[in-house]
């Protein structure tokens, strides 16, 4: 067996369109749950009585729902890509959060890559010229063609395996 570890390649990168697409399918779900998240409370506050929590929700201030979408947004990209490396529309258009080895990050770097989603404009910064985003680069994450990586690196371990003698048992 070889000792090689694999490098990721820039070439399977996701164009800057792609992750526009990744961002606004993400932020329609993001908002999806937290409209489902206050129905579910609306209904539940109201029939057990819990008029404090439903007066609350329903004079929310722009303040208080930047920051629910805020927590939210953390929450959502933590969960879905801490625990399968990819969120909702990364699921849907076939791309992965990796590290510089092609590998899923581990969860403290998924946690701050979420962070630093909150920065100002981090959700339009991966249309420069790298296709990577802030929270990309801050973490040394990448977000690559699943399909593509998982052949680049099946291609990569079967190079190395050239010419090592196999070991009858």
């Amino acid at each position: 067996m070889s000792n090689s570890t694999y490098i990721l390649d820039d070439k399977l990168l996701v164009s800057g369109g792609q992750r526009f697409l990744n961002y606004l399918l993400d932020n329609i779900f993001i908002l999806a749950l937290i409209f489902l998240l206050a129905a579910f409370l609306g209904f539940f506050g109201s029939l057990l009585g819990l008029n404090g929590l439903v007066d609350w929700m329903g004079n929310i201030g722009d303040l208080e729902g930047r920051i629910l979408f805020i927590l939210f947004t953390i929450i959502y990209y933590t969960v879905t890509e801490g625990l399968f490396g990819r969120s909702l529309a990364k699921l849907i258009t076939g791309t992965i959060v990796v590290d510089e080895n092609g590998e899923k990050p581990d969860f403290g770097t998924i946690l701050k890559r979420s962070l630093c989603r909150i920065i100002p404009f981090d959700g339009l910064s991966f249309l420069g010229s790298s296709g990577r985003g802030w929270h990309d680069s801050m973490s040394d994450t990448y977000v690559v063609n699943k399909k593509a990586l998982d052949e680049e690196v099946k291609i990569f371990h079967e190079f190395n395996l050239i010419g090592v003698q196999e070991i009858e048992s």
